[in-house]
C-alpha cells in the first residue's frame, strides 16, 4: 500500500486521544477546506497493513472547546483524503445504570441540545439545500463492523443507547441530567453533534465509539466529578482501542 492511497478508515479522537499509537509510514498534512482549517494536522499512516487517517477533534493540545470546533472542516478534510468510513471517538458521561466509568458504548440515537453551532454544509450561496434522513443518525454498517470488532477483540461493549449532545465546555447540572434522563438519554457528551449530521450530509459511513469517563451529575455513585478521575478512566478505556482497530482491520 502506497502513502498516497486513500485511507480505508478515519478516526476522530476526542478528549484523551490526541494521537494514534502504532501507526507506521506516517504523514502529517496541514489541510484547508472551503469551510476553513480542521482542528489539527491530519495524520495518515499504516496500521496492520491498512491505511488510516487520524484527526484530534480538540487539537493535539486540547485547545479547542466543543462549541468552537470546526466540525465541517474536520469532516470535509477526511472526505477530501478519500476516507469514506469514519469513527468518532467521544468521551461521555454515563446516565444509564449499565454505562458507568470505563464502559465502551456504540450508541444508536442522538438528541441534540447544542445551540449556536454551524450544523450544516447548506449555508446558502451555490450549495444546494439537502434534507438528509436522520432518523437513524449512525451508519448501520459502520456500527455493526465496530461492534463485531469489539467482540472479536473480546472487549466489552454496550450495543445501543441515546447520546445527548450538550453545549459545553462546562459539565451539566443535576437538573439538566434529570431532564435528559426523562428525555431518554443514556449518555451525555459535548461533541456528538453536529458531527454526526455533517457526516451524513457527506455520505460518510459514520459511527460513534463512546468512552464513559464519569457518571453524569446525580447518576451512579457520583458525588463530585474530578478531572483526575475522568482522565484516569479515559486512559483505561482508550487502552482498548488498539485491539478493536486490529480486529476491525483484519
Amino acid at each position: 500500500m502506497n502513502a498516497g492511497d486513500p485511507p480505508v478508515l478515519a478516526l476522530i479522537g476526542g478528549t484523551g486521544l490526541y494521537q494514534l499509537a502504532g501507526l507506521d509510514d506516517i504523514s502529517e498534512q496541514r489541510m484547508d477546506t472551503p469551510w476553513g482549517k480542521p482542528s489539527d494536522l491530519v495524520v495518515t499512516g499504516q496500521l496492520h497493513g491498512r491505511r488510516l487517517a487520524f484527526l484530534a477533534r480538540h487539537g493535539n493540545k486540547h485547545s479547542i472547546a466543543p462549541h468552537q470546533i470546526n466540525y465541517r472542516a474536520n469532516l470535509h478534510a477526511l472526505k477530501e483524503l478519500g476516507a469514506n468510513r469514519v469513527i468518532g471517538i467521544n468521551a461521555v458521561g454515563g446516565i444509564r445504570d449499565d454505562m458507568g466509568p470505563r464502559v465502551l458504548v456504540v450508541p444508536d440515537q442522538i438528541i441534540d441540545y447544542t445551540h449556536g453551532r454551524i450544523t450544516s454544509f447548506c449555508d446558502g450561496g451555490d450549495v444546494a439545500v439537502r434534507h438528509i434522513d436522520f432518523s437513524e443518525p449512525y451508519s448501520a454498517s459502520m456500527r455493526n463492523d465496530l461492534l463485531d470488532a469489539c467482540r472479536s477483540a473480546k472487549v466489552d461493549v454496550v450495543d445501543g443507547g441515546c447520546y445527548g449532545a450538550t453545549q459545553g465546555p462546562r459539565l451539566e447540572t443535576r437538573a439538566e441530567i434529570t431532564r435528559m434522563k426523562r428525555d431518554g438519554c443514556d449518555l451525555v457528551g459535548m461533541t456528538g453533534m453536529p458531527e454526526a449530521a455533517l457526516a451524513r450530509e457527506l455520505d460518510l459511513d459514520y459511527a460513534c465509539l463512546s468512552l464513559v469517563a464519569n457518571w453524569a451529575a446525580g447518576c451512579g455513585d457520583e458525588s463530585e466529578i474530578s478531572l483526575e478521575e475522568i482522565f484516569a478512566n479515559l486512559e483505561q478505556a482508550t487502552a482498548q482501542i488498539p485491539a478493536i482497530l486490529e480486529a476491525l482491520l483484519a
